[in-house]
């Protein structure tokens, strides 16, 4: 099969790149024939002339139209899946692409469809689904984007979009992350028939060691900021003071939040490779006390891979991922009461530890395995094609 992804990068390499990277490299070693048409945001990021350009071309851009017509008739796809439009693609390449017989396959890793800034999460670090039913205005009232003009802009993209119909009426099969995620596409219109589940695929990590023993520190990894929940983590270490906390993440946009901060925690700063595979395994339960929806936290799935208990806000992705007392613990959204006491019973018991550890990387390893997302992603083309 051949297979084109469109994907507009954004200027700073993200999760959305890595999947696309994954996903393409995942369907070659299976034998299709891939290629990528993309742009990327940096082109525009630090010219005015170009971001006013985007608002344009983030609505409507005849050049990518006519690129992508070209892209089709020298390399001739089966399917074609999208992953980003804005701001220089726009929805204006779906109907071109449909009109040419071809199905249309959207990755929605997040809320982008009926959020302007995809999060769901304003800037009151409140969970908000306001713009959700055709009110992106809402956006420019809130200044979501932290900046007037670019609130109303993201809000007239999202608005135009919507009133065209060029996503939602020529997009075959939408493909979201979890099953959270497409109860929320399923209550704002798309037809169940037209939404599949695929997950990100589970990092590729050595397996975790032979003999399994219980790390001694509880364990943030991760930015720190509030959407991810550093102050619920710092209140529990708190409430905690003879248990051992760590954070591993950089913390440059709150650079005096160590000095302030409980006595009981070690701040690590950003690690990566080797130095972060360690800050896993030191760990007796790794929290992830996200106060909005994720995507598909990685977070959660390596700390799975590498039986680690995981402790999670029962919200959004991390409640379609872990079943809560199977294979991992979940606690509700603000009550931080729950999460002081799911740490304090998982740290005192080594023997729960050890069984939320083996079930979650059975249940990791199994549902997010290489394999398995081909299969899934190889059956949503083949109902297509």
């Amino acid at each position: 099969m051949k297979i084109l992804f469109i994907h507009n990068e954004y200027a700073k390499l993200s999760g959305e790149e890595q999947s696309v990277i994954n996903l393409t490299r995942l369907l070659a070693e299976h034998g299709h024939t891939v290629e990528l048409l993309k742009r990327s945001s940096a082109e525009i990021s630090d010219s005015l002339s170009g971001k006013i350009k985007s608002f344009f071309t983030g609505i409507h851009n005849p050049c990518a139209v006519k690129a992508v017509r070209k892209k089709i008739a020298d390399f001739k796809p089966d399917i074609v899946q999208v992953q980003n439009l804005y701001p220089l693609f726009s929805p204006s390449i779906i109907p071109a692409i449909k009109n040419l017989s071809i199905p249309v396959v959207m990755r929605c890793p997040n809320y982008r469809l009926f959020c302007p800034n995809g999060l769901c999460y304003d800037t009151n670090g409140q969970i908000c689904e306001m713009c959700f039913g055709g009110h992106e205005l809402n956006c420019f009232k809130k200044n979501c984007l932290g900046s007037s003009v670019k609130s109303l802009g993201y809000a007239i993209r999202n608005a135009a979009a919507r009133m065209t119909g060029r996503i939602l009426n020529h997009v075959d099969m939408f493909i979201v992350q979890t099953e959270f995620q497409r109860q929320k596409f399923i209550q704002q219109g798309i037809s169940e028939n037209k939404l599949a589940i695929l997950p990100s695929i589970a990092p590729q990590i050595p397996p975790p060691p032979e003999h399994w023993s219980s790390g001694t520190t509880v364990t943030f990894i991760g930015r720190v900021s509030p959407e991810k929940g550093i102050f619920d983590f710092l209140k529990a270490a708190e409430n905690l003071p003879h248990i051992p906390f760590t954070v591993a993440g950089s913390y440059d946009d709150f650079p005096d939040l160590p000095k302030s901060a409980p006595k009981n925690i070690k701040w690590l700063g950003f690690l990566r490779g080797e130095a972060l595979l360690q800050a896993y395994l030191n760990a007796r339960i790794v929290v992830v006390p996200s106060r909005w929806y994720e995507g598909f936290p990685n977070v959660i799935v390596t700390a799975m891979m590498l039986q680690r208990p995981v402790i999670a806000t029962d919200l959004g992705a991390a409640s379609s991922i872990i079943t809560n007392d199977l294979d991992g613990r979940l606690f509700p959204l603000n009550n931080i009461d729950a999460l002081i006491s799911s740490i304090a019973e998982l740290y005192n018991n080594e023997a729960t530890c050890r069984r939320l550890a083996f079930k979650g990387y059975a249940s990791a390893s199994t549902r997010f395995s290489a394999e398995t997302v081909y299969e899934t992603l190889i059956g949503i083309y083949l109902k297509l094609h």
